[in-house]
């Protein structure tokens, strides 16, 4: 004779896949799951922290304080290493990403796979349809700000036109060749034809950052 299952295990059961896709305790990293809708213009670093505070407590995970992993260039540079605290990071899963900033810019795990978004969602990379695998940083292979001159930054974030390029990463590690850059999480190539969103899509982005609570 069969039994229906009780109220009490089908109660573990919905709580389990609810677990399932929840965002995980110790999230300390992700990459944003939308851009600013603006190109590479994220009103600044402080428009940038803020996008990043806002999905992160929209993916339940507001009670800490995040910052994007960007520089900014010029007079009062900031270097990206230097915004994002000690670590250690963790994506949506639970896995560690890196232990502190050494091992962040020498052996993370960042990949298509682990560089997942606030959602626990991996992002589009090289061989899919569209690619978004170029993450904006407007940084150096070291997390440090590029110097004053040629333009890294989109104009410290806040440019959206023709004008202006930024240094951006791939999240998969994939590019057109073996080399590092290809392969580079934070410093692949900088942007081409300007800052615009239509200038990000045109060399596989979508005008995605890289987040992490800073502590």
């Amino acid at each position: 004779m069969l039994h229906k299952p009780s109220m009490a295990i089908l109660a573990a059961l919905a709580c389990m896949a609810a677990a399932a896709h929840a965002q995980h305790a110790r999230m300390s990293f992700f990459i944003t799951s939308v851009g600013s809708g603006q190109g590479a213009n994220l009103d600044g670093l402080e428009g940038a922290d803020k996008h990043c505070q806002t999905l992160a407590e929209a993916a339940g995970a507001g009670d800490q304080t995040w910052r994007a992993y960007l520089s900014t260039q010029g007079e009062g540079a900031v270097n990206a290493r230097d915004r994002i605290g000690k670590g250690p990071w963790h994506n949506h899963k639970g896995e560690m990403i890196a232990m502190d900033a050494a091992d962040l810019h020498k052996g993370n795990t960042i990949s298509k796979t682990t560089g997942l978004t606030e959602k626990g969602e991996i992002v589009q990379g090289r061989g899919d349809k569209p690619n978004m695998h170029d993450i904006l940083t407007g940084s150096q292979p070291d997390g440090m700000a590029f110097p004053a001159g040629e333009d890294r930054t989109c104009g410290n974030w806040t440019l959206s036109g023709p004008e202006g390029a930024a240094m951006v990463g791939h999240h998969d590690r994939i590019g057109l060749n073996e080399s590092d850059a290809a392969k580079s999480w934070n410093s692949s190539h900088p942007s081409r034809g300007g800052c615009s969103l239509d200038a990000l899509k045109g060399t596989g982005g979508n005008g995605f950052l890289y987040c992490f609570a800073g502590n």
